[in-house]
């Protein structure tokens, strides 16, 4: 048996999101299953820590696809061309990208579709790419994974899909994860904090993290308790917008924020192991990673009550309106009331163990060997 896999997004030292659930399951898809020959398509030479096993065959294709444009090409010429050259038995694309010009049954891994409710938080030409394609992914798809519930559904209202095509498979969490002892979290508080607590954000600084109200809320929360917590924001600015700028500009506790930039997963760890809370108030997300990541480190989470934040947090975080900057700072300080605390812990560190990287790489191979 053959499967041909987009890894385009297995970047060393670069997995947020998309890719780090590619590398999660892929990784064990691949052990678990020697006798399968696994085609690694990648659009540049690849580290090899991504080669898993002897059963993966790495093959760079050319362009390396990160602009709209150079998509199309990448895909529906250069891996086009490949598939007639591997012959495999199944495409999967963890990213949700698929070959149109392509018969190898296709399976692709949708994540969320923010783009078809918020396409003002997008650039022009990138919305374009992603309302054009991905309604033709998903009924060129012989099945879809979707990483929630939510996702589900969304694909089938958005793109009118059965909901019989679509697989749902939750994402899990990096056993890096784990809960630190008080000494450890004070070195950490003074390497990122200068030795204050802090809550944490983290993510792409994108318009759909709501940034600007986060800091407004933080802002609201500092004026009504006066106490040296800061806000410590993990992520590159690669979305940043004007919006999200107004807003901190426009704080009267700027000075208490802290932009630490992207860090590895084992910095992250421990900066959310040292978190007062992880604030994740997304106004939408398909997933929500994040929650888990604090609820395995005994960490409180404040996030949101749509989407799919509610699906994955069930009852063991502080719900919010993620419109509304007042909930988010009530929550803030709620989280500090010592009851409240423990039982979010309790229940988020219960809550965790429903989730489970080897339960995902079931489902997906289920789905693969469901089509070949």
């Amino acid at each position: 048996m053959k499967v041909a896999v987009n890894a385009r997004l297995l970047l060393k030292g670069r997995l947020e999101g998309i890719g780090r659930v590619a590398y999660e399951t892929l990784r064990r898809m691949v052990t678990a299953h020697p006798e399968v020959e696994f085609y690694f398509l990648f659009d540049r030479k690849p580290d090899p820590m991504f080669v898993f096993a002897e059963n993966v065959k790495p093959v760079v294709l050319h362009p390396q696809a990160r602009h709209p444009f150079l998509y199309i090409i990448y895909f529906e010429i250069s891996v086009a061309r490949a598939l007639r050259k591997i012959k495999p038995d199944v495409y999967y694309s963890p990213d949700g990208y698929a070959c149109l010009h392509t018969d190898v049954p296709t399976i692709v891994h949708f994540h969320d579709l923010n783009f078809e409710h918020f396409p003002k938080d997008m650039p022009a030409i990138d919305l374009w790419h992603y309302r054009r394609y991905f309604p033709k992914f998903a009924k060129k798809a012989s099945r879809i994974i979707a990483v929630s519930e939510f996702t589900k559904q969304d694909t089938c209202q958005c793109y009118h899909i059965n909901p019989d095509k679509i697989d749902v498979a939750y994402n899990g969490v990096n056993e890096i994860f784990k809960p630190l002892t008080e000494s450890e979290i004070a070195a950490v508080r003074q390497k990122y904090a200068n030795g204050n607590p802090y809550f944490m954000f983290v993510g792409s600084l994108h318009p759909r993290k709501n940034l600007a109200r986060l800091f407004l809320a933080f802002d609201d929360f500092k004026s009504h308790n006066h106490n040296d917590v800061k806000l410590l924001i993990v992520g590159e600015k690669r979305w940043w917008t004007s919006t999200i700028q107004e807003a901190y500009d426009s704080m009267e506790f700027q000075s208490d924020v802290i932009f630490t930039g992207r860090l590895g997963v084992e910095d992250l760890s421990l900066v959310t192991g040292a978190a007062l809370a992880s604030v994740y108030v997304s106004y939408f997300e398909g997933f929500g990673i994040p929650i888990l990541e604090a609820f395995r480190c005994k960490v409180p989470v404040i996030t949101s009550n749509v989407t799919a934040m509610p699906e994955v947090a069930g009852d063991a975080a502080l719900m919010v309106d993620p419109f509304d900057v007042k909930s988010i700072s009530l929550a803030m300080s709620d989280v500090l009331v010592s009851e409240k605390r423990s039982e979010a812990i309790e229940k988020g560190w219960q809550r965790m163990r429903l989730f489970s990287w080897n339960t995902a790489a079931e489902t997906i191979w289920k789905s693969i060997n469901s089509i070949c």
